[in-house]
């Protein structure tokens, strides 16, 4: 089997191994593999240091200090790039990339405030500002700045600035409660916050001077704190810095610290819904490297790109977004409610914007087929080359909405990967055409393969997703994890040298992939492995399903168990017999008869976690008798009362 089972929707064109900036890739460096892009693949995972050198070549990425080889030890954990490299993120991008100085870096649009569109000169001066800014502060290499701030241009700023001098970043995005926020920053000890007010979220006022209060009590590491006046733009608060202190006039020089290749950058967290959240450390290099490849030779961004990507500054994706200036790609930011005042905003900002390539969440692309929206014919969207999503496997009928309502002409990717490694390793090239809710490929330099119960590889057959070779862009590290046995722990307790991500996957001949959902949450019925991304797929394509969720209740004496759908309905719509009805009848004509749930359950939502992933596995922990408190951190919660039904429903179930 291979994805040309399935409805073959976008081809790419036919010069484009000659003009995609993966052609010219492969040009200067494996001429051999133009037009096969499986044939480019191995040779990225089987010659890891040819391959990534070829990359650090093609971008131009320097060090001040002569290079070894870029990979002198394969093992996992503990992979060894590019040693003796000596790098800086931030010089690597403001370096311009193809950008001009006079040339638009950053277009900023915002519930709270007017649009801000900055050039690349006018974001570098406001860097360097704000790198002195944060000198004054006492900030030097390895010290960690925590951020409360929105999706602006003030938080690339300090983000840059940040990095510029070897400090250490750590954002959690303003919706974050209080405990949210200590759980993830008492590990790593921030000496200078910089916060917010506050900030609109569509047309809600949320103040957040409680919430900064109650951090800075909880973190006696915050020396400074330094205060952007979002929500009203007079505020000022005692024993705070304001911003525009901070990025006052300067006679000190623009510098930046060259750092060792895997010195840390940023500190990123797992959703942390048992215990506190991990901190997961990336790297300078690593990053740098990465993001390259895949924003450049995956998504063929470049100059004259416009890049958004609908994100927080709680998740990933914003670390990803913002290094399109990697590539010479200006970037579009959004703070805001995408919902708000419907779900046509984020279509009307991308016109707006001249955006090329918009990346959004596979719910929300749902959420707009359910709606029955119609963007390209609302909007002017020609410009929109290419559209990315992620966060949930995008089903079939999501993929056949985009071209039917956005657009026939552009190329849409879906793309699979995690904050553990901050980026997709799975996912679209400009070389291949897309089918209907499949995966095109595997990512270049990402050596992904599908285990069955015997650690052996699998194709066309389900199986545990593993990565079986180095990434420059795996965890440097876990933040205190002195020992590594934590990281250890996560990613290679499985299968010893072999990283383990947690998700199911199927992987056809023709290298193209379909994932069906966690392996943690793995419905097993009479022996019979089930993926929750199917039937999330089938019950979620009725128009009067808003989400669904789907846990499997073992039965301790061998039987198949209780199969129990959660279901939350759209607005004036209920979960009737005829519903019912439809959905045991889809489930058992697209999937089997295994997949009709013994019980079905109407729920207000869907409990998601900030970063809007299902709590599966926490609801079936309490679905077992788990408390709710140990099943999941109210703080990790996109709503901290959402579980409740469940456990209401446990009890009358169970009792």
């Amino acid at each position: 089997m291979d994805q040309t089972d399935a409805e073959l929707l976008w081809s790419p064109p036919a010069d484009v191994w000659a003009t995609s900036r993966l052609g010219l890739f492969v040009a200067a460096h494996r001429p051999e593999a133009v037009g096969d892009y499986e044939a480019l693949w191995r040779w990225s995972v089987e010659d890891l240091p040819g391959f990534w050198q070829a990359v650090s070549d093609f971008f131009d990425l320097q060090s001040s200090t002569p290079v070894d080889e870029a990979l002198s030890d394969p093992s996992m954990p503990g992979a060894s790039w590019f040693d003796g490299a000596r790098v800086n993120y931030a010089a690597h991008m403001l370096r311009g990339n193809g950008l001009a100085d006079g040339d638009v870096a950053v277009v900023a649009e915002s519930q709270t405030r007017a649009s801000v569109t900055w050039s690349l000169g006018e974001l570098r001066e406001q860097v360097h500002r704000a790198a002195a800014g944060l000198r004054r502060l006492g900030v030097g290499q390895g010290d960690r700045v925590g951020a409360y701030l929105p999706n602006v241009p003030e938080a690339l700023v300090a983000f840059l600035a940040t990095a510029s001098l070897g400090a250490i970043w750590s954002s959690c995005a303003p919706e974050f409660g209080t405990r949210s926020v200590v759980d993830r920053w008492s590990q790593i000890l921030p000496s200078v916050l910089l916060t917010v007010d506050g900030y609109r979220y569509g047309a809600k006022a949320i103040d957040r001077t409680g919430e900064v209060a109650e951090i800075r009590a909880a973190l006696p590491s915050i020396q400074h704190t330094v205060l952007l006046g979002y929500l009203d733009p007079d505020v000022s608060w005692d024993g705070c810095v304001g911003w525009d202190e901070l990025v006052a006039d300067t006679d000190a020089p623009a510098t930046f610290v060259d750092v060792a290749f895997d010195h840390p950058l940023y500190v990123l967290y797992s959703s942390g819904t048992t215990g506190l959240p991990k901190p997961i450390v990336h790297g300078h290099g690593g990053i740098l490297v990465e993001h390259a490849k895949s924003l450049a030779l995956h998504l063929d961004l470049g100059p004259g790109d416009r890049f958004f990507w609908f994100s927080t500054t709680g998740w990933m994706m914003w670390s990803y977004l913002v290094s399109g200036l990697l590539v010479g790609s200006a970037i579009v930011l959004f703070d805001g409610n995408p919902g708000h005042p419907d779900l046509d905003t984020l279509w009307s900002l991308a016109e707006r914007t001249g955006t090329t390539y918009m990346g959004v969440s596979a719910p929300f692309l749902i959420s707009c087929y359910k709606e029955g929206l119609t963007p390209g014919t609302d909007h002017d969207l020609t410009g929109v080359r290419a559209m990315g999503s992620t966060g949930a496997p995008l089903p079939a009928d999501g993929f056949r909405w985009v071209y039917e309502a956005v657009g026939d002409h552009l190329q849409l990717g879906s793309v699979s990967g995690g904050t553990d490694v901050c980026t997709a390793f799975v996912g679209s090239t400009p070389v291949l055409p897309v089918y209907a809710g499949v995966i095109p490929c595997r990512m270049l330099g990402c050596r992904v393969e599908a285990y069955d119960d015997d650690a052996q590889p699998v194709i066309g057959t389900r199986g545990e997703l593993v990565i079986t070779a180095p990434m420059p862009s795996m965890p440097v590290a876990f933040w205190g994890d002195d020992d590594g046995a934590r990281y250890r722990d996560a990613y290679f307790d499985t299968f010893p040298g072999v990283w383990r991500h947690g998700d199911w996957i199927t992987i056809h001949d023709d290298g193209s992939c379909v994932i069906t959902g966690r392996s943690d949450a793995t419905l097993n019925r009479g022996g019979v492995r089930l993926g929750t991304a199917e039937f999330y797929a089938v019950v979620e394509s009725l128009p009067e399903v808003a989400d669904s969720l789907v846990v499997h209740l073992e039965d301790d004496t061998g039987g198949m168990g209780e199969l129990v759908l959660f279901v939350a309905c759209r607005e004036g719509h209920d979960l009737d017999e005829d519903l019912r009805g439809r959905i045991t009848s889809a489930l058992r004509a697209q999937l089997s008869a295994r997949h009709v749930p013994d019980t079905m359950v109407l729920v207000p939502a869907v409990p998601r976690t900030l970063s809007g992933k299902k709590l599966e596995v926490p609801v079936k922990r309490i679905l077992g008798g788990t408390p709710p408190e140990e099943a999941a951190s109210k703080s990790v919660l996109a709503d901290p009362d959402a579980l409740a039904p469940y456990v209401d429903w446990a009890k009358d179930a169970f009792r």
